[in-house]
C-alpha cells in the first residue's frame, strides 16, 4: 500500500514517476482531454484546517479524471472524540481508494495510514506539506526546463513547507538554502535527519537573507505565522521583518530568478505586492499546478501504468 505521509516516505524514483504522470495529464488537459482514468474511484477528504488550494485541487483532479469525492470536517468524521481514530480510518478506508487529510497532528496522518487499508495522502500537517513540495518541483521543471543545477533560497520560518521543500530538494538534486531568524530555524533533529538521508545534498543554513538569495534560481517564502500560531503574530512580525521579500532583496538575486510562494500570502508582510504581482513571480502557476500534481499523486498511488 502506497502512502504519502511526508516527503521522507518517497524515493527519488517515486518523485520522478509522480512528476512524469503529472506532466502527462497536464499535457492532455491542455489539449482538452480529460480521460476517465479514475472512473469508479472514490476519494475522501478529512480536513481539520481550512483550505483553498489543497481541497479544490484534489477535488478537481479526481473529478476531471472521472472519479468522485466527499469532503468531511474532522467533527463530521467523528475525530472530535466521538470515535477512535482507528475506527474512523478503517470505516472511511472501506469506502475509499484514497484519504486526503489536512490536520495539525502528523501522528493523525500516520495513524490513518496504519489503519485505513487504502492510500493516505498528507494534504498538510504541522510537520509536512509534501503535495506542495512536489508541485513546487513540477513548477520549477516547467519554468527552467529541468532541475539540474538549480537552487532554491527559502527565506522565512523553518516550518512544514520549508521541511518538505528541503527533502524534495535532496531527493531531486536541487540546492537548498534557508535563511531564518534566530529561534525560527529548521530544528536540529530535522537537519540531522536531512543530512543523514542525503549525505551528498547541497544544503545551506544562514540568518542572512541577502546572502541566501545571491545565487538562487528561486526565491521562496511562506507566511510568518501559520495556522495555530495566531497568538505569536506580533512577536513573529518583529522577528521576521528583516526577512521580507521585496524589490530590494530580489535585486540581490540573479536577474533570471523567480519568486515562489505556496499561498495564501499576507501581502506587505512576508512579501510585497511589487514582488508577488511582479514579472518574476510564478506563485499563481504554482497554485494552478497543484491540481495537475494531485492527478499525478492519485495515479501513482494506484500504481497506474501510463503505457
Amino acid at each position: 500500500m502506497r502512502h504519502i505521509e511526508s516527503m521522507f516516505r518517497l524515493s527519488t524514483e517515486d518523485c520522478r514517476e509522480i512528476l512524469s504522470l503529472s506532466k502527462s495529464t497536464k499535457a492532455r488537459w491542455a489539449l482538452g482531454e480529460r480521460p476517465p482514468l479514475l472512473q469508479g474511484r472514490m476519494m475522501t477528504l478529512v480536513f481539520e484546517k481550512p483550505s483553498l488550494r489543497t481541497r479544490v485541487s484534489f477535488e478537481a483532479a479526481v473529478a476531471q479524471l472521472g472519479g468522485g469525492s466527499v469532503f468531511l470536517t474532522c467533527a463530521e468524521a467523528g475525530l472530535n472524540g466521538r470515535e477512535s481514530i482507528a475506527d474512523v480510518a478503517r470505516v472511511l478506508g472501506s469506502y475509499s481508494d484514497w484519504i486526503v487529510t489536512r490536520t495539525f497532528s502528523q501522528k493523525l496522518v500516520e495513524d490513518f495510514a496504519q489503519y485505513a487499508g487504502c492510500s493516505v495522502i498528507n494534504g498538510l500537517s504541522d510537520s509536512a506539506h509534501p503535495c506542495q513540495a512536489l508541485s513546487d518541483m513540477f513548477t520549477m521543471i516547467e519554468v527552467f526546463g529541468s532541475l539540474e543545477g538549480r537552487s532554491i533560497a527559502y527565506v522565512g520560518d523553518g516550518n512544514n513547507v520549508a521541511r518538505s521543500l528541503a527533502v524534495a530538494a535532496g531527493l531531486l538534486g536541487v540546492g537548498f538554502t534557508i535563511a531564518s531568524p534566530l529561534g525560527y530555524e529548521l530544528s536540529d533533529d530535522f537537519v540531522a535527519r536531512l543530512r543523514k538521508t542525503f549525505p551528498k545534498g547541497n544544503f545551506k543554513f544562514t540568518s542572512d537573507p541577502r546572502a541566501a538569495v545571491t545565487r538562487a534560481d528561486v526565491v521562496y517564502t511562506d507566511v510568518w505565522a501559520s495556522m495555530g500560531q495566531e497568538s505569536e503574530q506580533d512577536l513573529r512580525k518583529r522577528a521576521f521583518a528583516p526577512y521580507q521579500i521585496n524589490g530590494e532583496l530580489m535585486s540581490a538575486a540573479p536577474a533570471h530568478a523567480k519568486f515562489m510562494h505556496c499561498l495564501p500570502a499576507k501581502r506587505d508582510l512576508e512579501v510585497t505586492d511589487e514582488v508577488l504581482d511582479g514579472p518574476q513571480s510564478i506563485a499563481i502557476l504554482q497554485a494552478a499546478n497543484r491540481m495537475h500534481v494531485a492527478k499525478g499523486i492519485l495515479l501513482w498511488l494506484l500504481e497506474f501504468d501510463p503505457a
